[in-house]
Protein backbone atom coordinates (compact mmCIF):
# COMPACT_ATOMS: atom_id res chain seq x y z
CA UNK A 1 0.00 0.00 0.00
CA UNK A 2 1.12 3.62 0.19
CA UNK A 3 0.39 7.00 1.69
CA UNK A 4 0.63 10.31 -0.16
CA UNK A 5 -0.46 13.75 0.98
CA UNK A 6 -0.43 17.16 -0.69
CA UNK A 7 -1.26 20.55 0.83
CA UNK A 8 -2.21 23.77 -0.96
CA UNK A 9 -1.47 26.89 1.09
CA UNK A 10 -1.31 30.57 0.33
CA UNK A 11 2.46 30.35 0.68
CA UNK A 12 2.98 27.33 -1.56
CA UNK A 13 2.50 23.60 -1.97
CA UNK A 14 3.75 20.60 0.03
CA UNK A 15 3.92 17.08 -1.40
CA UNK A 16 4.93 13.99 0.59
CA UNK A 17 4.91 10.29 -0.31
CA UNK A 18 6.26 7.02 1.00
CA UNK A 19 7.81 4.36 -1.24
CA UNK A 20 6.62 0.97 0.01
CA UNK A 21 4.68 -1.39 -2.23
CA UNK A 22 3.58 -4.80 -1.05
CA UNK A 23 1.92 -7.80 -2.66
CA UNK A 24 1.73 -9.88 0.49
CA UNK A 25 3.75 -10.23 3.68
CA UNK A 26 6.74 -11.74 1.92
CA UNK A 27 6.84 -9.49 -1.16
CA UNK A 28 7.64 -5.93 -0.13
CA UNK A 29 9.40 -3.59 -2.55
CA UNK A 30 10.37 0.06 -2.86
CA UNK A 31 8.90 2.16 -5.66
CA UNK A 32 8.67 5.94 -5.72
CA UNK A 33 5.13 7.34 -5.85
CA UNK A 34 6.10 10.91 -6.74
CA UNK A 35 7.30 12.53 -9.95
CA UNK A 36 8.04 16.23 -10.52
CA UNK A 37 7.80 18.09 -13.84
CA UNK A 38 9.66 21.37 -14.18
CA UNK A 39 10.27 23.94 -16.89
CA UNK A 40 11.98 26.73 -14.88
CA UNK A 41 10.23 30.06 -15.18
CA UNK A 42 7.23 28.50 -16.92
CA UNK A 43 5.77 25.65 -14.86
CA UNK A 44 6.27 23.29 -11.94
CA UNK A 45 4.01 20.28 -11.36
CA UNK A 46 4.02 17.21 -9.12
CA UNK A 47 2.17 13.91 -9.55
CA UNK A 48 1.51 11.49 -6.65
CA UNK A 49 0.08 8.04 -7.25
CA UNK A 50 -1.46 5.17 -5.27
CA UNK A 51 -3.23 1.97 -6.19
CA UNK A 52 -2.21 -0.71 -8.67
CA UNK A 53 1.48 -0.15 -9.41
CA UNK A 54 1.35 -1.31 -13.04
CA UNK A 55 -1.51 1.10 -13.75
CA UNK A 56 0.13 4.09 -12.06
CA UNK A 57 3.46 3.43 -13.79
CA UNK A 58 1.73 3.30 -17.18
CA UNK A 59 -0.06 6.57 -16.45
CA UNK A 60 3.18 8.27 -15.42
CA UNK A 61 5.01 7.06 -18.51
CA UNK A 62 2.30 8.07 -20.97
CA UNK A 63 1.59 11.43 -19.31
CA UNK A 64 4.92 12.87 -20.44
CA UNK A 65 3.91 12.56 -24.10
CA UNK A 66 0.10 12.37 -23.95
CA UNK A 67 -1.72 14.73 -26.31
CA UNK A 68 -5.32 15.78 -25.77
CA UNK A 69 -6.94 16.66 -29.09
CA UNK A 70 -8.66 20.05 -29.05
CA UNK A 71 -10.75 21.01 -32.06
CA UNK A 72 -9.24 23.90 -33.97
CA UNK A 73 -6.20 24.20 -31.70
CA UNK A 74 -2.85 22.63 -31.00
CA UNK A 75 -3.11 19.33 -29.05
CA UNK A 76 -2.80 19.86 -25.30
CA UNK A 77 0.09 18.36 -23.32
CA UNK A 78 1.27 18.96 -19.79
CA UNK A 79 4.15 20.93 -21.36
CA UNK A 80 2.08 23.43 -23.34
CA UNK A 81 -1.07 23.66 -21.21
CA UNK A 82 -1.86 27.26 -20.28
CA UNK A 83 -3.44 26.32 -16.96
CA UNK A 84 -3.30 23.56 -14.37
CA UNK A 85 -6.92 22.79 -15.26
CA UNK A 86 -5.89 21.98 -18.82
CA UNK A 87 -2.92 19.97 -17.53
CA UNK A 88 -5.14 17.84 -15.30
CA UNK A 89 -7.48 17.30 -18.27
CA UNK A 90 -4.50 15.74 -20.05
CA UNK A 91 -3.89 13.56 -17.00
CA UNK A 92 -7.54 12.49 -16.98
CA UNK A 93 -7.30 11.56 -20.66
CA UNK A 94 -4.18 9.53 -19.89
CA UNK A 95 -5.98 7.61 -17.15
CA UNK A 96 -8.84 6.81 -19.55
CA UNK A 97 -6.37 5.71 -22.22
CA UNK A 98 -4.77 3.22 -19.84
CA UNK A 99 -8.24 2.06 -18.79
CA UNK A 100 -9.25 1.43 -22.39
CA UNK A 101 -6.04 -0.54 -22.96
CA UNK A 102 -5.87 -2.61 -19.75
CA UNK A 103 -9.21 -2.69 -17.90
CA UNK A 104 -10.77 -5.62 -19.79
CA UNK A 105 -7.73 -7.86 -19.30
CA UNK A 106 -7.47 -6.86 -15.64
CA UNK A 107 -11.13 -7.60 -14.98
CA UNK A 108 -10.75 -10.99 -16.70
CA UNK A 109 -8.06 -11.77 -14.13
CA UNK A 110 -10.22 -10.57 -11.24
CA UNK A 111 -8.28 -7.33 -10.76
CA UNK A 112 -9.99 -3.96 -10.44
CA UNK A 113 -8.72 -0.93 -12.32
CA UNK A 114 -7.50 0.92 -9.24
CA UNK A 115 -5.58 4.18 -9.42
CA UNK A 116 -5.71 7.32 -7.25
CA UNK A 117 -3.69 10.38 -8.16
CA UNK A 118 -2.89 13.84 -6.81
CA UNK A 119 -1.69 16.43 -9.31
CA UNK A 120 -0.72 19.98 -8.41
CA UNK A 121 1.53 22.85 -9.29
CA UNK A 122 1.65 26.22 -11.00
CA UNK A 123 1.80 27.36 -14.62
CA UNK A 124 2.84 30.87 -15.61
CA UNK A 125 0.96 33.67 -13.87
CA UNK A 126 -1.93 31.43 -12.84
CA UNK A 127 -2.46 30.71 -9.14
CA UNK A 128 -1.31 27.38 -7.77
CA UNK A 129 -3.86 24.57 -8.08
CA UNK A 130 -4.19 21.09 -6.60
CA UNK A 131 -6.37 18.22 -7.87
CA UNK A 132 -7.31 14.69 -6.87
CA UNK A 133 -7.86 12.40 -9.85
CA UNK A 134 -9.93 9.21 -9.73
CA UNK A 135 -9.82 5.95 -11.67
CA UNK A 136 -12.34 7.24 -14.23
CA UNK A 137 -10.13 10.23 -15.05
CA UNK A 138 -12.48 12.67 -13.33
CA UNK A 139 -11.13 15.03 -10.70
CA UNK A 140 -11.86 17.50 -7.94
CA UNK A 141 -9.92 20.59 -6.86
CA UNK A 142 -8.67 21.65 -3.44
CA UNK A 143 -10.20 24.80 -1.93
CA UNK A 144 -9.44 27.13 0.96
CA UNK A 145 -11.90 25.12 3.05
CA UNK A 146 -10.31 21.79 2.05
CA UNK A 147 -6.64 22.63 1.44
CA UNK A 148 -5.21 19.11 1.27
CA UNK A 149 -5.70 15.74 -0.39
CA UNK A 150 -4.63 12.26 0.72
CA UNK A 151 -4.48 8.97 -1.18
CA UNK A 152 -3.66 5.49 0.01
CA UNK A 153 -3.64 4.76 3.74
CA UNK A 154 -5.11 8.12 4.68
CA UNK A 155 -6.96 7.54 7.95
CA UNK A 156 -3.99 7.40 10.32
CA UNK A 157 -2.53 10.75 9.30
CA UNK A 158 -5.76 12.70 8.83
CA UNK A 159 -6.49 13.92 12.40
CA UNK A 160 -3.37 16.08 12.71
CA UNK A 161 -4.01 17.65 9.30
CA UNK A 162 -7.58 18.52 10.29
CA UNK A 163 -6.43 20.13 13.53
CA UNK A 164 -3.44 22.08 12.22
CA UNK A 165 -3.63 22.92 8.52
CA UNK A 166 -5.51 25.79 6.90
CA UNK A 167 -4.81 27.99 3.90
CA UNK A 168 -2.82 30.46 6.03
CA UNK A 169 -0.48 27.87 7.56
CA UNK A 170 3.18 28.83 6.92
CA UNK A 171 4.98 26.59 4.44
CA UNK A 172 7.56 25.12 6.84
CA UNK A 173 4.88 24.47 9.45
CA UNK A 174 2.79 22.70 6.83
CA UNK A 175 5.78 20.55 5.85
CA UNK A 176 6.26 19.65 9.51
CA UNK A 177 2.57 18.75 9.80
CA UNK A 178 2.75 16.55 6.70
CA UNK A 179 5.74 14.73 8.20
CA UNK A 180 3.87 14.20 11.49
CA UNK A 181 0.94 12.86 9.45
CA UNK A 182 3.29 10.45 7.70
CA UNK A 183 4.95 9.42 10.97
CA UNK A 184 1.54 8.59 12.45
CA UNK A 185 0.82 6.42 9.42
CA UNK A 186 4.18 4.67 9.60
CA UNK A 187 3.54 3.93 13.28
CA UNK A 188 0.17 2.28 12.64
CA UNK A 189 0.48 0.63 9.24
CA UNK A 190 3.28 -1.67 8.10
CA UNK A 191 2.29 -1.34 4.45
CA UNK A 192 3.66 2.22 4.45
CA UNK A 193 7.40 2.67 4.72
CA UNK A 194 10.54 4.71 4.23
CA UNK A 195 12.20 6.26 2.33
CA UNK A 196 9.98 9.32 1.87
CA UNK A 197 9.98 11.93 -0.89
CA UNK A 198 9.25 15.52 0.18
CA UNK A 199 8.75 18.53 -2.09
CA UNK A 200 8.11 22.03 -0.76
CA UNK A 201 7.21 24.57 -3.48
CA UNK A 202 7.08 28.33 -2.89
CA UNK A 203 4.25 30.22 -4.58
CA UNK A 204 5.28 32.00 -7.77
CA UNK A 205 8.73 30.40 -8.02
CA UNK A 206 7.95 28.22 -11.08
CA UNK A 207 10.86 26.01 -10.02
CA UNK A 208 11.71 24.07 -6.89
CA UNK A 209 14.94 23.31 -5.05
CA UNK A 210 13.38 21.92 -1.86
CA UNK A 211 13.23 18.28 -2.96
CA UNK A 212 14.63 15.69 -0.57
CA UNK A 213 14.57 11.96 0.12
CA UNK A 214 14.15 11.08 3.80
CA UNK A 215 15.65 7.78 4.97
CA UNK A 216 15.47 6.13 8.38
CA UNK A 217 18.69 7.78 9.57
CA UNK A 218 17.52 11.31 8.70
CA UNK A 219 18.23 13.37 11.87
CA UNK A 220 15.26 15.73 11.51
CA UNK A 221 12.74 12.96 10.91
CA UNK A 222 14.12 10.92 13.82
CA UNK A 223 13.83 13.99 16.07
CA UNK A 224 10.26 14.62 14.87
CA UNK A 225 9.30 10.98 15.46
CA UNK A 226 10.72 10.94 18.99
CA UNK A 227 9.38 14.39 19.93
CA UNK A 228 5.87 13.73 18.64
CA UNK A 229 5.57 10.48 20.55
CA UNK A 230 6.97 12.02 23.73
CA UNK A 231 4.79 15.16 23.59
CA UNK A 232 1.66 13.13 22.87
CA UNK A 233 2.35 11.04 25.96
CA UNK A 234 2.91 14.17 28.04
CA UNK A 235 -0.34 15.74 26.87
CA UNK A 236 -2.22 12.49 27.47
CA UNK A 237 -0.85 12.23 31.00
CA UNK A 238 -1.82 15.85 31.71
CA UNK A 239 -5.52 15.18 31.02
CA UNK A 240 -7.51 14.31 34.12
CA UNK A 241 -8.82 10.73 34.37
CA UNK A 242 -12.64 10.36 34.34
CA UNK A 243 -14.32 10.38 37.76
CA UNK A 244 -17.05 7.72 38.16
CA UNK A 245 -18.12 7.96 41.80
CA UNK A 246 -18.75 11.63 42.40
CA UNK A 247 -15.19 12.62 43.24
CA UNK A 248 -14.14 16.24 43.42
CA UNK A 249 -13.82 17.51 39.87
CA UNK A 250 -14.81 20.48 37.75
CA UNK A 251 -15.35 18.26 34.70
CA UNK A 252 -17.64 15.38 35.72
CA UNK A 253 -18.19 12.55 33.26
CA UNK A 254 -21.41 11.19 34.78
CA UNK A 255 -24.07 13.86 34.23
CA UNK A 256 -27.79 13.66 33.39
CA UNK A 257 -28.47 13.51 29.66
CA UNK A 258 -31.09 15.83 28.21
CA UNK A 259 -31.65 13.77 25.05
CA UNK A 260 -30.59 10.14 25.52
CA UNK A 261 -30.86 7.44 28.14
CA UNK A 262 -27.99 5.20 29.24
CA UNK A 263 -27.47 1.91 27.43
CA UNK A 264 -29.99 -0.73 28.50
CA UNK A 265 -28.58 -3.97 29.86
CA UNK A 266 -30.32 -7.17 28.78
CA UNK A 267 -30.93 -9.44 31.80
CA UNK A 268 -32.97 -12.29 30.28
CA UNK A 269 -33.75 -13.87 26.89
CA UNK A 270 -37.35 -12.59 27.09
CA UNK A 271 -36.44 -8.93 27.09
CA UNK A 272 -36.94 -6.97 23.90
CA UNK A 273 -33.99 -5.29 22.25
CA UNK A 274 -36.18 -2.42 21.00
Amino acid sequence: MTYCVALKLNAGLVFLSDSRTNAGLDQISTFRKMIAYEKPGDRFMVLLSAGNLSISQSIRELLQTEELVVEGAEPLTIWNAKSMFDAVRVLGATVRRVYERDATALHASGIDFNASLIFGGQIGNENMRLFQVYSAGNFIEATAETPYFQIGESKYGKPVLDRVVNANTPLDEAAKCALVSMDSTLKSNLSVGLPLDLVVYEAGALKCDKIICIEENNPYFRMLHDSWGEKLRQVFDSIQDPMWNGGATEVPLVVPSSRSTPLKKIASPKEKLI
